[in-house]
């Protein structure tokens, strides 16, 4: 039955997994709008970053450091990609397919086989998890915080500086002396350790891990992105501050989440998801072209 009060009751999940695609969505923003580079292998970092969480969790890992090995992971991830583009040569949109694909396989092996694999909040002591929204709310809130907090302070370093030039200017960057390679591959890593933070994040959630979880994660971080991006012209058109940026992109996936919740909520076929999700982009991106277009005029 569709009641306003079945909404509210579904809107604080909702809210918690948009944070955590918010954080998924931090990473994105890290390749997509600082290095003006579409990586795709995050679609394949979530889900590594899911599944080694919870395969960690299973063998009596605390919960925390599990996260932090998802981390680590993605480093890892983000790394290889960066490697393939800028040692290799292969193009970064190319680079990104390959490590995905190749990640699918690794991913069986790391879960012995199987499709998903669970890790029961009534067993295992989980950081976060449905069971509690409440704590799991104010946890993912500090998670947050730090973690935009953190990534506002790196890009203040010289090296942050080094790579925002270098997404800005390449050529400009080397003619300074910045190696725009090892730029890349900074920001490459950090923006995977993130997403398979998140899909860690995200695995605990929900009380498993799927091989799947990761398919469309490129999509649903440019939405938040997007989103993000959409509210800050309009709430605050000159602001230019790099912490708001950052901001914006955690409330982006929030709101994306909140429009799924939604749509749900009016019993609309689940399966149509994805149709609204590019919709939804698609509609965000017009509406930001249209703003720069007014801008110019």
């Amino acid at each position: 039955m569709i009641t306003l009060s079945n909404l509210i009751t579904r809107l604080p999940s909702g809210i918690v997994q948009g944070i955590i695609w918010g954080i998924m969505a931090l990473g994105v923003y890290l390749t997509f709008k600082i290095l003006h580079i579409s990586d795709l292998s995050v679609d394949g970092s979530f889900s590594s970053g899911g599944i080694v969480s919870v395969m960690l969790i299973t063998a009596n890992i605390n919960p925390l450091l599990s996260l932090t090995a998802s981390f680590i992971f993605g480093l890892l991830i983000g790394t290889t990609t960066a490697l393939l583009h800028t040692k290799a040569k292969i193009p970064a949109i190319l680079a990104g397919i390959l490590v995905q694909f190749g990640l699918y396989s690794i991913n069986l092996k790391l879960t012995n086989g199987s499709a998903n694999v669970g890790c029961n909040p009534d067993v295992f002591n989980l950081l976060v998890s449905a069971r509690n929204i409440n704590s799991s709310l104010i946890t993912l809130l500090i998670i947050a915080a730090i973690l935009t907090a953190l990534i506002y302070w790196f890009f203040g370093t010289n090296i942050g500086r080094a790579i925002r030039a270098c997404g800005n200017n390449g050529q400009m960057s080397t003619a300074m002396g910045i190696n725009n390679n090892t730029c890349k591959i900074i920001t490459l890593a950090l923006s995977n350790g993130l997403v398979a933070l998140s899909g860690g994040l995200m695995s605990q959630y929900q009380g498993f891990c799927d091989i799947n979880m990761g398919k469309g994660a490129i999509v649903i971080g440019l939405a938040a992105i997007i989103i993000g991006e959409c509210i800050v012209k309009f709430l605050l058109p000159k602001c230019t501050n790099f912490y708001v940026r950052l901001t914006s992109t955690i409330v982006g996936g929030i709101i994306y989440y909140i429009v799924m919740v939604i749509i749900l909520w009016l019993r609309i076929n689940s399966n149509d998801l994805k149709l609204f999700t590019a919709i939804i982009v698609a509609v965000f991106l017009a509406l930001g072209n249209a703003n720069k277009e007014m801008e110019g005029q």
